[in-house]
């Protein structure tokens, strides 16, 4: 399980170091994409990257294929240096904001990056008390 929170910064050559813990779970080669949801990347394995478009595949052909071109258009394959570093392209960087310092953020079955800035707002934004109500009726 992809857990806790991990800073680091972007160099100028738009290597990011990827957690020691995170590549053991995600393999020696992994997807990075943009996310439907907001301004930041989504990390996942191969295994769970095949998960979460499987549904999307299973729509009617005119929303799966324009969800496919978004997802899988702006998403890269990368493998990591022999220093733990994966590149991001420079137009992910700029969808996510990310000028230098990142926030990787693990969600589980996947993972996320957001600029330091945009991660910070997010949390600053955040109703915890919405959430503990949603996660209530959840039975938890």
């Amino acid at each position: 399980m992809l857990s806790n929170n991990f800073r680091h910064n972007v160099d100028a050559k738009n290597r990011l170091f990827v957690p020691a813990k995170y590549r053991e779970e995600l393999g020696e080669t992994f997807v990075v994409s943009q996310s439907i949801r907001g301004n930041y990347l989504k990390i996942y394995s191969h295994a769970e990257w095949e998960k979460y478009i499987a549904p999307i595949k299973l729509l009617p052909r005119k929303t799966s294929e324009e969800a496919l071109r978004f997802l899988i258009g702006n998403s890269i394959e990368v493998s990591p240096d022999g220093q733990g570093r994966i590149i991001l392209p420079s137009s992910m960087l700029q969808f996510a904001s990310i000028t230098k310092g990142t926030v990787i953020i693990g969600c589980g079955d996947y993972a996320e990056i957001w600029a330091e800035e945009s991660y910070e707002n997010n949390q600053a934004e955040q109703d915890m008390e919405a959430m503990r109500a949603a996660l209530e009726d959840c039975g938890l």
